[in-house]
């Protein structure tokens, strides 16, 4: 059974129509990217999972149940969402126990939360007084307070510089490593392609992509060659003369071949020319993304 199903979901407000029958299943122990260009819908998408908005039409479950009739809910479900906010005179470790004790969690969970998040020697400061990274990494320190199998987190990574962006991604990975079911909203593809194993990519509130991360960025057509030589002249002989299309590269040095690495080294190699660089050109997921979510004619 999927973690997480969305059946037919709608969602109008007035004459706006945010979410357009939407259907996906997120299934545990894995990464899923859940991505789109502002306004696609997703964030009242996850609301509608989380039960804070209700649907026009369809149907959102959590492990087969609307998350209203959970028991337990911060113990099965953690949530990090966008708009997130704290009392900004209260501390880390103030917020994180009053959390622990409205969902009944031993109170030692917080200790163990200020040390997995990176908060320990700042968890008595006033929350007030954090940056917007610490006050991310305090979101998420509050979305696992219960030590939930599922974790829905609404762009986590904003206000995270580099180390902090690296640290969740490998956190991401380590949570769905232990089986749990991770579902992630972001708009910084770079980092999602590196973190997720599925992806759904939305936009104007409908689905247009579904599936693992290399199912979804597909073939991209006929194999490209990035070269650097310092003979171009002789190289593009080469090359044209096995049936090879060349472009001219960024510099008087760079070609751009159509045709894979392979065949391009043993042209080099069998006429004697020397390559400084010779990598493949790969679409990239935000080549794909920007695809997918193109605005089409009317819309």
């Amino acid at each position: 059974m999927a973690a997480i199903e969305v059946r037919n979901l709608s969602k109008s407000f007035g004459a706006v129509q945010a979410v357009r029958d939407l259907s996906f299943a997120v299934e545990p122990g894995r990464v899923t990217g859940f991505l789109g260009p502002n306004g696609a819908g997703k964030s009242t998408t996850l609301r509608m999972v989380l039960g804070l908005i209700r649907p026009s039409n369809g149907d959102a479950a959590i492990e087969g149940r609307h998350y209203e009739q959970i028991d337990d809910p911060t113990g099965r479900v953690g949530a990090m969402l966008e708009d997130t906010s704290f009392h900004p005179g209260r501390s880390a470790a103030s917020h994180l126990r009053v959390l622990a004790a409205a969902g009944d969690h031993p109170s030692s969970r917080v200790g163990e939360l200020i040390d997995l998040v990176g908060l320990r020697g700042a968890e008595n400061r006033r929350v007030g007084q954090y940056s917007q990274g610490m006050r991310q990494r305090l979101a998420l320190a509050s979305a696992l307070i219960g030590d939930p199998g599922v974790l829905i987190l609404d762009e986590p990574t904003n206000g995270l510089d580099p180390g902090g962006i690296r640290w969740l991604r490998e956190f991401m990975r380590t949570l769905a490593g232990e089986g749990r079911t991770v579902l992630v909203s972001s708009h910084l593809l770079a980092e999602v392609s590196q973190a997720v194993d599925d992806v759904i990519v939305i936009a104007n509130g409908e689905l247009r992509a579904r599936g693992e991360l290399q199912e979804v960025l597909g073939d991209a057509g006929d194999p490209v060659s990035d070269v650097r030589t310092p003979d171009p002249d002789r190289l593009r002989d080469a090359l044209t003369r096995r049936g090879h299309r060349v472009d001219d590269g960024q510099t008087d040095q760079d070609l751009v071949v159509l045709a894979p690495p392979e065949q391009v080294g043993v042209a080099a190699a069998e006429d004697g020319l020397t390559l400084y660089r010779l990598t493949p050109r790969t679409r990239s997921l935000e080549d794909t993304f920007f695809e997918l979510t193109a605005e089409e004619p009317g819309r």
